[in-house]
């Protein structure tokens, strides 16, 4: 099945239709990222700093996981291409872990068969997400070569990815609460501040993973039923890439370990925010259904990357980027002002996340444009196209900051003495350490992000006008041949 849009303007049908994919996928990430720990640590208490170190040893494998995934997704030769027909198996087989993850099988609670269960099934997940996401990432640079289309195409995906976590952080935990109460599931009741009582229990999540993965599954197959791809059989198959050589590619691509550097430092800096968001509302500020209005704030995201064709039409790269950290730092810092002055105001949290998302949006935008160029880079510079591999490193990159999130969750809420048991009523060192981890650790993370795009990364400029016009040439020299 031919691609003709490989070197052109691609149908916007097939645009939106690769786009949809994103929503379950992401819906599946929002709640492992927003709501697991909560579900480890206050639904089964299990030990908070257990957790964190699970969260860190289960991406220590995905180190070799990730670039492992890639080289095989490189090295496949069908006729119906090299992405599609992994993104098939792997949102099947993540499905099925998926609902294990949020499922005991009535395992007791607290035991020994407890932990290994929740291990098994969270390195498992972590594995099988794998098979699905590195494909449907490395797709997306082999769309399209022209890079003002490569902007308009790239940011469709981030804004239906941005759809699914706006659905999971605004409705998680009421769709949470109704399913408990409507399966009549009321194991696990938190009192809060207006007296009423969530209701965190299993059956609530289990139900919640169930419906995400319908819509996983049918948002993935719009994507592989309607996007065309273009074959690797034949001479265009000639070259495969083995291990060693993927990790070198890796290691020796210096611009894409600062791709890597930016990617990991401000995705943990979001990442971290969502993870605390949960505990920060619900025990600093007394107001667990703020974390709704905070997950409604998503919509926020979407809104940037919408703009960010048109933004960086108009900007330089770097100045978008500056945006894209100076917006979340300012944001975070009135934020942190409102939890003192006004915790339990929506419309003080709609307007901070508003700024911090609008800039989470436009770091997506830029970083996705990004990501293809290093792929041009990597080519020019290794004389291979490893769409792939190359693409493996952001969804490691996706996973570690996860890795990083859960680790100092985990062992954060240990170290200042968060307690499931007296939700609502945490000590004044709790509360304070929230603060810090919600809010002081995210910003010095963007700073530094932004300092390695500013003076590590050099893909932009006149020197992605030089990169581009050579991949081009290159292009155009292999089609002559």
């Amino acid at each position: 099945m031919a691609n003709p849009s490989a070197s052109g303007r691609l149908p916007a049908r097939q645009k939106y239709c690769f786009g949809i994919g994103a929503i379950g996928k992401d819906a599946i990430c929002n709640l492992v990222g927003a709501f697991l720990m909560l579900y480890f640590t206050d639904t089964l208490g299990l030990n908070p700093a257990f957790v964190g170190v699970l969260f860190a040893v289960a991406r220590i494998w995905d180190a070799v996981n990730d670039p492992m995934m890639g080289m095989i997704c490189d090295n496949t030769r069908t006729k119906y291409g090299k992405f599609r027909i992994w993104l098939v198996i792997g949102t099947l087989v993540n499905s099925v872990f998926f609902i294990l993850l949020f499922t005991t099988l009535g395992i007791e609670k607290g035991s020994t068969a407890m932990y290994v269960y929740v291990s098994v099934m969270y390195i498992l997940y972590g594995m099988t997400y794998t098979i699905m996401d590195v494909p449907y990432w490395s797709w997306l640079p082999n769309l399209s070569s022209n890079p003002h289309e490569r902007e308009s195409i790239s940011v469709i995906p981030r804004i239906f990815a941005s759809f699914g976590g706006f659905i999971v952080c605004t409705f998680g935990l009421r769709f949470i609460n109704f399913f408990n109460n409507m399966l009549g599931d009321n194991s696990v009741m938190q009192e809060q501040a207006d007296g009423s009582f969530l209701n965190i229990s299993e059956s609530g999540f289990t139900a919640v993973a169930i419906c995400i993965v319908v819509l996983f599954i049918v948002c993935i197959g719009i994507t592989v039923l309607n996007v065309k791809e273009k074959p690797t059989t034949g001479a265009a198959a000639a070259q495969k890439t083995g291990l060693k050589e993927t990790f070198s590619i890796i290691i020796h691509n210096d611009q894409l370990v600062a791709f890597i550097g930016l990617l990991l430092t401000f995705n943990l800096a979001t990442q971290l925010l969502k993870a605390f968001a949960v505990y920060y509302f619900k025990e600093v500020c007394l107001a667990a259904d703020l974390y709704s209005v905070f997950g409604f704030t998503i919509i926020f995201e979407m809104i940037g990357l919408f703009l960010f064709p048109v933004i960086a039409r108009h900007l330089a790269r770097e100045k978008v980027y500056f945006l894209a950290c100076g917006l979340p730092i300012i944001a975070m810092i009135a934020l942190a002002i409102c939890g003192y002055v006004c915790p339990t105001s929506y419309p003080a949290v709609v307007a901070c996340c508003a700024f911090l998302f609008f800039g989470s949006g436009l770091s997506l935008g830029t970083t996705t444009c990004c990501i293809a160029d290093v792929i041009d880079y990597g080519e020019v510079k290794f004389g291979k196209r490893n769409e792939a591999i190359t693409c493996s490193a952001q969804t490691f990159l996706m996973k570690a900051a996860q890795a990083v999130t859960g680790l100092l969750s985990g062992v954060g809420l240990s170290v200042i003495g968060y307690d499931a048991a007296i939700a609502g009523h945490q000590a004044a060192g709790t509360i304070f350490g929230i603060r810090v981890l919600m809010f002081v650790v995210p910003i010095v993370l963007c700073i530094i992000s932004f300092l390695i795009f500013k003076c590590v990364y050099k893909l932009k400029g006149e020197k992605l006008t030089e990169l581009t016009a050579q991949v081009n040439a290159l292009h155009a020299a292999q089609a002559a041949k």
